[in-house]
């Protein structure tokens, strides 16, 4: 995780609470909730380690959708409608792929594609016992430095800039408020800010409209109340954000898992970290490759331009990871 090899798995634990203390921690946090903290005890800055042997994915025509074309428009329209009856302003509608492995894999092959084929600022893979992920998110959830927090929301997406509606950047601008407001809460009155709105960022394949929200904590929040404020994150829920929920709850048939959940690290001793929305991410279960993709939806949403968008969220990130990928 940015840069940092950890080993020497220590302990694993489920309470957020052990990020005050001390060492350095893995987190993946399920958007359903469920944590898991890894404490380790060797940790160095090093390179993507060789892996122990190449990568062998899924079939490149094996891959199911939770949500069919059919079933995700009609799933935007419904939004629609809650929006027209002023149940929730915009709601992020996503849909899990899967597909079987032909057997054991090493995760940091896969990692090792997509480090060459789809470079992430925020690329992490995470390996423990009953817990495999491989993540290139381009998003930042969460850093702290200190008593220093950020936040970056991406809310808009096209191929190129040009691509970028009005619709994306109203729909940037919802999320923004959403995550001042929940960062808000657990801030020193007043040190809310937001240096940098809707900014074009160019990925791979891609390019995002970005904003950046920072504050400062109040004396006495620790990372349980930051979660408890914060997560999941704004950018791939909603606003209202428990509106949003109950919506997505509604339309989609399948648990996110780690996906739009938080990967990413935590150095108590430093009292720093770096958490990732786990978008354009990878995860192995029950002999299953797993990855999510989602487009916010809006009243200026068209039904077939989002199920395109999730697409074009997909489509080179699970080239990368199939047989005959690039």
């Amino acid at each position: 995780m940015g840069g940092q090899l950890a080993t020497g798995l220590r302990d694993v634990t489920t309470d957020l609470a052990a990020l005050d203390g001390a060492g350095w921690w893995a987190v993946v946090v399920d958007y359903e909730g469920k944590v898991t903290c890894a404490r380790f005890d060797d940790v160095r800055r090093a390179p993507l380690p060789r892996p122990s042997r190449p990568w062998h994915g899924p079939a490149a025509d094996a891959w199911t959708t939770s949500l069919d074309q059919p079933a995700y428009e009609a799933g935007v329209q419904r939004i629609r409608d809650h929006i027209e009856r002023g149940d929730v302003y915009q709601a992020n509608l996503c849909r899990i792929m899967s597909a079987p492995l032909p057997g054991p894999q090493d995760p940091l092959a896969l990692a090792v594609r997509l480090a060459e084929g789809n470079p992430a600022p925020h690329a992490a893979t995470v390996s423990l016992p009953g817990l495999t992920v491989v993540s290139a998110s381009p998003e930042l959830y969460l850093a702290r430095s200190g008593d220093v927090v950020e936040s970056r929301p991406i809310k808009g997406t096209g191929v190129t800039a040009d691509d970028l509606l009005e619709k994306d950047h109203a729909e940037n601008v919802m999320i923004v408020d959403l995550v001042r407001n929940d960062l808000g809460r657990v801030a020193a009155v007043g040190s809310v800010d937001v240096p940098e709105l809707c900014a074009v960022e160019e990925h791979p394949g891609l390019v995002h409209l970005v904003s950046t929200v920072r504050a400062r904590l109040a004396t006495g929040v620790g990372w349980p109340e930051l979660f408890a404020a914060t997560f999941p994150p704004g950018s791939v829920t909603g606003a209202p954000k428990s509106s949003a929920l109950q919506i997505i709850n509604r339309l989609e048939p399948e648990p996110r898992g780690p996906y739009c959940g938080a990967v990413g690290w935590v150095d108590a001793d430093r009292r720093e970290a770096a958490l990732a929305v786990g978008i354009r991410t990878f995860w192995i279960e029950s002999g299953l490759l797993r990855f999510g993709t989602g487009a916010g939806i809006t009243w200026g949403s068209d039904p077939r331009r989002e199920w395109q968008e999730t697409e074009l969220k997909a489509s080179r990130l699970i080239a990368l990871a199939s047989t005959g990928g690039n």
